[in-house]
């Protein structure tokens, strides 16, 4: 089985990809950046950490391997569980486990799982079709003292002749006398037209309020008052009670769920062109996991959580 080839598709679409008994490869956004000495321009990313601490099955990729090769959940988990003891072996050899995509993972001296990030794909799909690309430094300054030195050697006058200075002196003033006065006409005919629009707005407003006034309203026979409570549901964590490939079924799978007191709804169609039947959806991933074991211990052993933005 190619674990890593399920791991790398889930890391796409989710935050935390967790290996029962083995550990969880997390993403972290990263924004984009910019080397300071290559001047290189580096596209936002999402960075693969490994930890080994969160073992706990989340039914994440169980169910994936399980829709992805028809086999029953059960079945998924054991082939998992097979392989995370085959790959603790190889480990505890002193071999390097590849993950191809993922990264490396070895033993250091203290017997705990060292992690080497690949660099080869970007989980980010925000930033698809994007690269880092290299640009030449802009010397601004440079082209500023450039200039200077070429003013300072050519200096460019413009020297009118003398029996044309009288001239221009009288043709300037006038200019500036038919400026000022233009100014003035046009500022007075604007106050004027402001001030008559200000009047007719003032005078149809009082024929409007008098209207209302004497305006009289009856309702015989009014209809009554209707209360409706609307509760939006809201979070980016999903614990699914199951994909249905016909809409029919997952609109009675909802039924069903609302019956028994839940908040269920159908969140639309996974890529697999499934549609998906939430049990309820959460702001924190401590409240998702909460109701999620509550519902794997009370009624559905096979329900698991979705980290999905909806729009």
């Amino acid at each position: 089985m190619q674990l890593e080839t399920y791991i790398s598709d889930l890391l796409y679409r989710y935050d935390c990809v967790t290996v029962p008994d083995f550990g969880a490869f997390i993403t972290n956004r990263v924004s984009a950046k910019i080397h300071g000495t290559t001047h290189t321009f580096y596209p936002p990313k999402k960075v693969l950490s490994f930890n080994e601490q969160l073992q706990n099955n989340d039914g994440l990729l169980a169910n994936y391997i399980s829709e992805i090769e028809k086999i029953p959940y059960g079945t998924a988990l054991n082939k998992i569980s097979k392989h995370v003891k085959s790959i603790k072996s190889y480990l505890i050899e002193g071999e390097t486990i590849q993950f191809e995509n993922i990264g490396e993972l070895i033993l250091n001296s203290d017997g705990k799982i060292v992690f080497s990030p690949s660099d080869h794909i970007n989980y980010l799909t925000d930033a698809f079709g994007l690269a880092h690309f290299s640009s030449k430094q802009i010397t601004r300054e440079a082209y500023k003292e450039e200039a200077k030195t070429i003013e300072s050697k050519a200096p460019v006058a413009l020297t009118p002749e003398k029996r044309s200075s009288n001239w221009l002196k009288y043709a300037a003033a006038a200019v500036v006398v038919l400026g000022l006065a233009g100014f003035g006409a046009v500022r007075y005919y604007g106050n004027s037209i402001e001030t008559h629009n200000q009047l007719a707005q003032e005078e149809a407003n009082a024929q409007l309020d008098a209207k209302v006034q004497e305006a009289t309203f009856v309702i015989t026979n009014p209809l009554p008052a209707i209360t409706l409570n609307i509760e939006k549901q809201t979070g980016n964590y999903h614990v699914v009670a199951g994909a249905f490939r016909i809409e029919s079924n997952s609109v009675k799978k909802v039924k069903q769920l609302r019956d028994k007191g839940y908040k269920a709804r159908n969140i639309g169609k996974n890529r697999y062109g499934l549609h998906e039947v939430v049990y309820s959806s959460y702001e924190t991933r401590a409240e998702a996991t909460k109701a999620l074991y509550k519902i794997r211990r009370e009624s559905n052993r096979d329900a698991w959580l979705l980290i999905k933005k909806l729009d």
